[in-house]
């Protein structure tokens, strides 16, 4: 095993550009596994991170038919009171609107809520305050905007207390909040202007926003799971509508990373299976260069065979052969690889993500590279092992 090994060493040495062409298959194929995957999976621990940061206590709920019998503040306010598995509730609806300032013009994504969205998703201001139950109660003309929208139409973030105009209507800011990548509507959004209004307020405003809640956040009460909460509103809203489950829909951050862990999986192995292809069509390519290897050192096979060289020393030394070139193109196309995470990690290091080698699929590389350089090697040894002395003595090649 030892002389085959130092013998294919040599015979690839002897041939280094040839080799190199050879192996290119593999390097490649190996660069689009390893990298495709370690990308998808860097990403999705980004997103996976972000989605856990909101924590597991929050309970997403959307009416699709009332019945007849709409949901308001008051039937919330209801459910709050008696129920203890719930800790707390906000509605929320979302629009757009043309938002002008001292400084500038554009258009903004709106979301009226009332005074328990602030701790609920956990947000946090860099200045003034956040929407109270007054404001709501008052159909107050006030707003929170994030920092984006304060430096694009005002101009600066310290603004509290300016004018703001939306859709021609005057209100006034009395909070901004801080940036904050923790909270998933702020994540999506990023880069864009958004307004927290009353919830009441934006009804006001809005041309399409429904007057009943369609969609509120539900978190669990103290001492009590997101489970209990669930239960809690299923049954409350399956009393309300009559029994139909299909008149509402209850999802949880769990719910969120489940589905998103199942797209990224699939996504991952639909990746992987396009590499896995790139290394079969660089298998094909060692197979055919391992053939012209067999055509040209037909003599020698001869001749070792004549000194006394059995069938299986000459299986050994073609297919090492070809298992050193895929194990060479796959260590090659490993390094490439971690190369160019790092180039990456490079360009994305301000958006707080990193990439980085997956140590599994490197494992799989590695396993699959060594199957290939054995299948697709195997057929050429065997051609040159089967060889008779004499025949390959006298071939004129």
């Amino acid at each position: 095993m030892t002389l085959s090994l130092k013998m294919a060493l040599r015979s690839i040495g002897s041939n280094k550009l040839r080799a190199i062409l050879t192996m290119l298959g593999i390097i490649i194929g190996v660069m689009a596994l390893v990298v495709l995957v370690s990308l998808v999976s860097g990403a999705t621990s980004s997103v996976t991170d972000t989605i856990s940061g909101l924590g597991s206590n929050l309970l997403t709920v959307t009416i699709e038919e009332d019945k007849g019998k709409p949901v308001d503040t008051e039937t919330l306010e209801t459910w709050l009171d008696e129920e203890e598995t719930l800790g707390l509730i906000a509605p929320y609806i979302s629009d757009t609107a043309q938002g002008s300032g001292s400084e500038g013009s554009g258009s903004l994504t709106l979301y009226g809520t009332t005074a328990e969205y602030y701790d609920i998703q956990g947000l946090q201001l860099s200045m003034g305050r956040w929407l109270k139950d007054a404001d709501q109660e008052n159909h107050s003309y006030v707003c929170v905007i994030n920092e984006t929208a304060a430096e694009e139409l005002i101009g600066y973030t310290d603004c509290v207390g300016q004018a703001l105009n939306l859709n021609g209507t005057k209100y006034t800011v009395i909070g901004v909040l801080a940036d904050d990548d923790n909270n998933l509507t702020r994540v999506f959004s990023s880069g864009s202007m958004v307004a927290y209004l009353p919830y009441s307020s934006l009804v006001r405003l809005s041309t399409t926003a429904p007057a009943e809640i369609e969609s509120f956040y539900v978190s669990a009460g103290e001492g009590h799971t997101v489970e209990e909460a669930e239960q809690t509103m299923t049954r409350l809203l399956m009393e309300r509508f009559d029994e139909d489950d299909e008149a509402f829909e209850i999802s949880s951050q769990d719910a969120l990373e489940e589905t998103m862990s199942s797209v990224t999986s699939m996504l991952t192995v639909m990746l992987g299976g396009i590499a896995g292809i790139s290394l079969v069509v660089g298998g094909i390519g060692i197979m055919n260069i391992m053939l012209v290897t067999v055509t040209e050192r037909t003599r020698e096979i001869g001749i070792r065979k004549a000194i006394g060289a059995n069938r299986r020393a000459i299986l050994t030394q073609f297919l090492m052969e070809a298992v050193v070139l895929c194990m060479m193109g796959c260590c090659l196309g490993i390094f490439l690889s971690w190369a160019i995470l790092q180039i990456v990690n490079t360009v994305v290091a301000s958006l707080d993500m990193s990439f980085s080698l997956n140590l599994p699929v490197v494992l799989i590389a590695v396993v699959f590279c060594f199957i290939i350089g054995l299948v697709f090697g195997l057929y050429p040894a065997n051609k040159a092992a089967r060889m008779k002395p004499i025949d390959a003595l006298h071939y004129g090649g």
